[in-house]
C-alpha cells in the first residue's frame, strides 16, 4: 500500500460523516459516528497504522476511474481489466424511514459489468486513531469488531478469515451480471452480524438515496453557465451539513497537509463561525433555505449555551456546540507522506478573530432577506453583538488566517466590523428594530476612515495585511463584494493590480492562482510554503467580475481565470483547500471555503456576462 495522492479521492456521506473514497477503491478515512469522532479508517494519515477498508480487484494491472451517479452523492469507482469491468457503488444510506434497519451504515456494492473478475476485500478497522486495540470476531454473516464500548459489523456475503492485522479479508470470484453487498454498521453488544440485504434490498435501498438526492437539489434556483460546477459544490456543501443540530463543518479531515512533510497541519473537522456564514451565503445565493435555518437553529440552541454575555464570539465550535476543543498531537501516527504532526482538536479556538462579527451579522442580514425574517429576541442578540463591536473593534486580533503568532490591526478584521454595523444598520431599518443608529453609523463611519488611512499603502499603492505593514493580502479583494469600496475605485483598482503581480515581484498571483500572502515573508511564524488558496482565487475571479461592470477586458479576464481554476478541480469536481505547483490538492478535503466560493463566483459571473453573451 501506498499513500493515496489527496485529489484522488470522492467522498460520500449522511449529513452525520463522511468517508474519503480512493480511486483504488479504498476508504482510506472515515470517522464514526460523527465528522469529530475518533477514525476508524485513517490509511491517508499514517499508511501502516492508520487503517483501511479496500475492495478492489486482485490484479495489479488495472485502470481505475471515478464518478459521481448523477446528481447525487452516490460514488463510482470502475476498475477497468483485460479480462472484465468491475464497478464499486460507495455511498451512506439517506432518504429511509428513521426506523429502517439500513440506516445510519456505509454500503459498498460491487458488480460485474463485463467478464469474469477475481476480487479482493480487506477491511482492518483502527479505533481511536489506531490508540485502541480491538477485538475481531468472525460470524456466519461477516465479522465483528469490538473496542471498549464501541462495536461495529461488517456484513459480508462471502466467508471472511482474520488476517495478521487483527482485520478481515476474503478474494471471490464476479461474473458478469454478479453483484455482492457489503454492510458496515454499529452494533448492540449482543447483537448478531446482520445478514446482507438481498439484490432487490439492496437496489432499493440504492434507488432510494439517489432519489433523496435529486429531490434535494431540484431546489437549487441556478440555471446558467458551469452548472454541473454549481451543482457538484451545492451536494459537497450539503454533504458537509451535520443534520441533528445544523452546524457545518470546515472539511471533513484533519491535518492533510498544506505542505508535504511540513507541519502546516490542522483539525478542520469543526463548525467555524466565518466559513459556516459565507456558506450560508452560498446556500442562499441558489436557493436553499433550509441549511440556513439549520444553521441559525445551531447557534440558537447550542452554542448560545457556551457564549457568555460580554464576551468576544469564539472563532468555531463542535457540530454539538461546544466550545472545548482542545489540540493534541498524535505521536505514534506518521502523517500524511511523512507530515508530521498530525492534529486532533484545535487551539485556534481560543483566537481572539475580531471579523467574526462582520461574516455573521451580513449572514443575518441575508437570512431575513431570503429566508425568514428574524424574530425580536434574535434582533436583541444582533444588537448586543454590535454594541461589543463599537467598544472593540479597535483592538488587534489574530485575523481571518489565524496567525498563531502575533495580534496585528489586520485591514480585513477592521473591514468586517464595518459590514458588522453597516448590515445591522441595515437590517434595523428594514424591520424598524429599535437601535442605537446614531453610534452605530458614527463608528462604522469611524472605522472606514481610519481603514482608508491606515490599511492603504501609498508606496504599494495597494490596502495591505495590516496597519503598517508593506505586505499584501488576497482577503482583501472582499472589499468590493462586501460593498465596502466600489469594483472600480482608483483604490480597489491599483490594490487588484499589485495582488496580480507574481510573488517575485510582491504580488500574490502565480499561473493565476492566488496565495493568500507573500508565501516567503514566513508572517505567520510557520516554517514551509504552502500553496495558492483556493477560496482567494475564486474570490479574484469576482472582485474581476464586478470591475467588468464597466471594464468589459476585465470581465474577459475573470472568465479566463474561472474556466482556468475550473481545470484545478479534481475528477469529479471536488477541491482541497489548497492547489500545489503541479496542480496537486494541499490542505484538508473537500474545503467548504472552496466551494461556496465557486458558487457565489459562478452565480455572479454567469449574471454578469448576461444571457446574450455566447
Amino acid at each position: 500500500m501506498s499513500y493515496q495522492p489527496i485529489e484522488d479521492h470522492g467522498m460520500i456521506g449522511n449529513m452525520r460523516t463522511i468517508a474519503l473514497v480512493a480511486t483504488n477503491g479504498m476508504i482510506d478515512w472515515y470517522c464514526y459516528p460523527y465528522f469529530d469522532s475518533p477514525s476508524l479508517f485513517g490509511a491517508i494519515l499514517d499508511d501502516q497504522k492508520g487503517g483501511r477498508f479496500q475492495i478492489s480487484p486482485v490484479s495489479t494491472n488495472v485502470k481505475f476511474k471515478q464518478l459521481y451517479w448523477p446528481s447525487t452523492n452516490v460514488l463510482v469507482t470502475r476498475f477497468l481489466l483485460a479480462e472484465g469491468v468491475v464497478e464499486l457503488q460507495d455511498f451512506m444510506p439517506v432518504g429511509l424511514s428513521s426506523d429502517s434497519p439500513w440506516y445510519h451504515q456505509l454500503f459498498r456494492r460491487v458488480r460485474c459489468v463485463r467478464g469474469n473478475v477475481e476480487i479482493r476485500i480487506l477491511c482492518e478497522p483502527a479505533f481511536d486513531y489506531g490508540r485502541k486495540p480491538h477485538e475481531t470476531l468472525l460470524e456466519s454473516n461477516g465479522a465483528s469488531f469490538r473496542a471498549d464500548d464501541l462495536k461495529l459489523s461488517l456484513s459480508s456475503p462471502v466467508s471472511l478469515r482474520r488476517n495478521d492485522k487483527n482485520g478481515v479479508e476474503a478474494e471471490f470470484s464476479l461474473k458478469e451480471g454478479d453483484s455482492k453487498v457489503f454492510i458496515l454498521r454499529g452494533k448492540q453488544y449482543d447483537e448478531c452480524v446482520q445478514c446482507p440485504p438481498s439484490d432487490p434490498e439492496g437496489e432499493d435501498i440504492f434507488q432510494t438515496t439517489v432519489c433523496f438526492w435529486r429531490n434535494w437539489l431540484s431546489g437549487c434556483t441556478y440555471y446558467g453557465r458551469w452548472l454541473e460546477a454549481v451543482h457538484r459544490s451545492a451536494l459537497a456543501l450539503k454533504l458537509l451539513t451535520f443534520e441533528p443540530t445544523g452546524a457545518i463543518v470546515a472539511a471533513p479531515t484533519t491535518s492533510l497537509p498544506e505542505t508535504i512533510g511540513g507541519p502546516r497541519n490542522w483539525d478542520y473537522r469543526y463548525s467555524w463561525i466565518r466559513d459556516s456564514a459565507f456558506t450560508i451565503y452560498g446556500f442562499l445565493r441558489i436557493g436553499f433555505r433550509s441549511e440556513a435555518l439549520g444553521f441559525v437553529n445551531w447557534l440558537e440552541n447550542f452554542v448560545s449555551k457556551n457564549v457568555s454575555p460580554g464576551t468576544n464570539l469564539m472563532p468555531m465550535f463542535t457540530i454539538h456546540g461546544d466550545a472545548k476543543i482542545p489540540e493534541h498531537e498524535l505521536l505514534h501516527w506518521e502523517g500524511y507522506r511523512g507530515s508530521r504532526p498530525v492534529r486532533i482538536g484545535n487551539a485556534a479556538v481560543d483566537q481572539f478573530q475580531n471579523d467574526l462579527y462582520g461574516e455573521l451579522v451580513d449572514t443575518f442580514y441575508l437570512f431575513n432577506k431570503y429566508a425568514m425574517p428574524v424574530s425580536y429576541d434574535f434582533w436583541m442578540r444582533i444588537r448586543d453583538s454590535l454594541n461589543w463591536v463599537c467598544e472593540h473593534w479597535n483592538e488587534p486580533d489574530h485575523g481571518v488566517w489565524e496567525m498563531r503568532n502575533r495580534r496585528e490591526h489586520f485591514v480585513y478584521s477592521k473591514v468586517m466590523n464595518w459590514v458588522a454595523l453597516d448590515r445591522g444598520i441595515r437590517l434595523a431599518e428594514k424591520r424598524s428594530f429599535p437601535s442605537e443608529r446614531e453610534k452605530w453609523t458614527r463608528v462604522r463611519d469611524r472605522i472606514y476612515e481610519e481603514i482608508l488611512k491606515k490599511g492603504w499603502n501609498d508606496k504599494r499603492k495597494a490596502f495591505t495585511q495590516y496597519y503598517d505593514s508593506e505586505d499584501l493580502d488576497a482577503s482583501l479583494l472582499i472589499l468590493p463584494l462586501t460593498f465596502f469600496m466600489a469594483p472600480t475605485d482608483p483604490r480597489m483598482l491599483s490594490t487588484i493590480k499589485a495582488l496580480q503581480e507574481s510573488p517575485r515581484e510582491g504580488g500574490l498571483v502565480s499561473d493565476g492562482l492566488v496565495y493568500r500572502y507573500p508565501p516567503k515573508t514566513q508572517v505567520d511564524g510557520l516554517s514551509g510554503v504552502e500553496g495558492t488558496f483556493n477560496m482567494c482565487t475564486f474570490w479574484l475571479v469576482e472582485a474581476l467580475t464586478r470591475a467588468g461592470q464597466v471594464m468589459p477586458e476585465m470581465l474577459d479576464q475573470a472568465r479566463y481565470l474561472f474556466e482556468k481554476m475550473l481545470g484545478y478541480a479534481n475528477h469529479i469536481g471536488l477541491y482541497a483547500e489548497q492547489t500545489g505547483p503541479q496542480g496537486e490538492a494541499l490542505g484538508n478535503f473537500p474545503q467548504a471555503f472552496t466551494h461556496l466560493a465557486l458558487i457565489s463566483a459562478a452565480f455572479n459571473l454567469d449574471r454578469s456576462l448576461g444571457r446574450s453573451y455566447p
